[in-house]
């Protein structure tokens, strides 16, 4: 029970703590990809120590000292009558897991299966108004707002309208193109559905609301990180400021929108990069979410199972 305690109080800390601890300073600007998977490693912890805090009121960390045989036979226990873990309490506490992984899953397979169906229809859509440049490696559409933007996907796909065409220098459209292939290379659309489902899951918790609109504004800056390695830093804003009113589909990555104006301050003035060792302790928090909450859960059955079977050794 005190390890249920443990996680449960955990869970619940992190979901307000963790928002505003993550949120201090300029560190996330300064390195955008450590930073998303920081956001998305602490929404996996809290999620994590929910459904493991149930499972440890299910199964209690004697039943696993008694070897995995006995622990199959108590896992199947629970469903028969009489059985030691067929309380209503044990019942409960599987029933919550249950729930949470069952919703956690069913919210990302909606997202994942509306994004793909609007993505196709918008993909025919362009097959039938849009033209494929190949000197821009993309979609030229004919209308009349300055847009950009990216359509992932199997076939994934960079967009430019006209109007952007017309309104842009060569060379800031090969930027703002570079900026939309960095979206389809990093596969951003993922992570992207992964904080919308931790969001759309438990909509009422502080930590996955923020962490969604947390990754949207970071995977913008870390696309622009990487059209900054072969373009110049003022193309890329040059073409931001263009752009910005710009409106690309919901279920698309443009190059506007409402960040658009803060990146291009962060372009013409970019901070400094994290020091080393910033990455290393940004690395280690990523390293303690994702496993705190997996050990805590795990080391009594493992000190249980070592104290049934060698007599000799504790870890407690």
């Amino acid at each position: 029970m005190i390890t249920a305690a443990v996680l449960a109080l955990y869970a619940m800390v992190a979901v307000v703590v963790l928002p505003r601890l993550l949120s201090r300073g300029q560190w996330a600007q300064r390195a955008p990809r450590l930073a998303i998977c920081v956001w998305l490693a602490a929404c996996a912890s809290a999620l994590a120590s929910m459904v493991f805090s149930a499972l440890a009121v299910a199964i209690p960390a004697s039943v696993i000292g008694h070897g995995l045989a006995a622990f199959f036979e108590a896992c199947a226990d629970i469903l028969s009558e009489g059985a030691p873990l067929s309380s209503p309490g044990t019942r409960a506490a599987l029933l919550g897991a249950g729930l949470i992984v069952a919703r956690f899953t069913y919210c990302g397979a909606a997202i994942v299966v509306r994004a793909r169906w609007e993505r196709r229809r918008h993909a025919d859509m362009l097959n039938l108004l849009g033209r494929r440049d190949g000197a821009l490696d993309a979609v030229v559409l004919d209308h009349d707002e300055a847009a950009a933007y990216c359509l992932p996907g199997r076939e994934g796909r960079a967009v430019i309208t006209t109007a952007a065409l017309h309104s842009l220098a060569p060379e800031q459209v090969a930027a703002v193109l570079a900026h939309e292939q960095a979206h389809l290379r990093g596969r951003h659309h993922l992570l992207l559905a992964a904080a919308e489902t931790f969001c759309r899951a438990f909509p009422r918790l502080p930590l996955f609301a923020r962490a969604r609109g947390e990754v949207a504004r970071l995977v913008e800056l870390l696309a622009d990180d990487v059209a900054a390695r072969h373009h110049c830093r003022l193309h890329i804003a040059a073409a931001l400021v263009r752009l910005a009113t710009g409106r690309a589909p919901a279920f698309a990555l443009g190059a506007g929108g409402e960040t658009a104006l803060t990146r291009v301050r962060r372009m013409l003035s970019p901070a400094a990069p994290l020091r080393r060792r910033e990455r290393v302790a940004g690395l280690a928090a990523v390293t303690v979410l994702l496993a705190g909450p997996v050990a805590v859960a795990v080391i009594p059955g493992v000190s249980s199972f070592l104290a049934h079977h060698c007599h000799t050794i504790s870890i407690f």
